[in-house]
């Protein structure tokens, strides 16, 4: 199972910018989109499908061209759960969940779309550590009914120094302690940061500013994850970083499951 995660900072212009050809190529069983900033009745849903993802499933924030997370897959999932049911959080479109039943070649498995806060001012760094430590509850209990469980997307934060161009940044949201103590916790909570399972070298981002030519110097940050649940772990057979698909200031990020 090749799974795929994006914070494509919004879709249509993605879609222009040739994303659907790359999707068509990476051919991912399930993609995880974050920062979708649309509708979902805003995106023609027919070259999506002509790519091969016929089941798309949407949670848009109720500001319109703000956050919003999506799940396109090429199998139909047995149930698919808008949101997280926490008001202070669903009204910004932060979470989507697929779930598939067994079949003969794969185990019970859930996918998750998230899209953490940025910290970009005071009040937003509040509503951040709040939404951490909201999602957190919901996932340790979420886990007990679901321990198959990949969430994927767009955490907003680096977790160690390998992780960041310039590790002695200070101050700056996404790389503050509280941040970086939280995302171990969230790891040491029963999940696997499936890249850095699989591959220790330095260097490797997701996310780079548009500013003083970052993505050419490889400036960048590594705040996409697909994050496995630990009874995943000897399933995970590949993780990977996709640095030349530019329909974005992130690129995407994958993991696959052998069963």
């Amino acid at each position: 199972m090749k799974i795929i995660s994006y914070n494509v900072n919004g879709i249509r212009a993605a879609i222009k910018k040739g994303m659907l050809d790359w999707l068509q190529q990476a051919n991912p069983d399930v993609i995880c989109i974050q920062e979708t900033k649309a509708q979902q009745d805003q995106v023609d849903a027919s070259p999506i499908e002509l790519a091969g993802y016929p089941y798309q499933y949407w949670f848009s924030a109720q500001k319109k061209g703000y956050s919003g997370v999506a799940i396109f897959c090429k199998e139909k999932p047995n149930h698919i759960e808008y949101g997280t049911g926490i008001e202070t959080m669903d009204f910004e479109g932060r979470n989507i969940r697929v779930d598939f039943s067994a079949t003969a070649d794969r185990d019970e498995v859930s996918v998750m779309s998230m899209y953490l806060p940025s910290g970009t001012n005071d009040a937003r760094l509040d509503f951040k550590f709040n939404y951490m430590a909201e999602i957190q509850t919901y996932v340790n209990n979420l886990k007990k009914e679901i321990p198959n469980l990949v969430i994927c997307g767009d955490y907003n934060i680096c977790h160690e120094a390998i992780d960041i161009h310039n590790p002695k940044m200070k101050g700056v949201s996404g790389f503050l302690p509280e941040e970086r103590a939280w995302i171990g916790n969230f790891i040491n909570n029963g999940f696997i940061d499936s890249f850095r399972h699989l591959n220790k070298e330095p260097h490797q981002y997701s996310w780079w500013s548009y500013r003083a030519n970052s993505r050419a110097n490889n400036k960048g940050w590594r705040i996409d994850y697909n994050m496995v649940s630990e009874p995943l772990k000897e399933n995970i057979s590949r993780a990977f970083i996709l640095p030349e698909a530019k329909h974005s200031d992130h690129c995407p990020i994958g993991v696959e499951l052998q069963f």
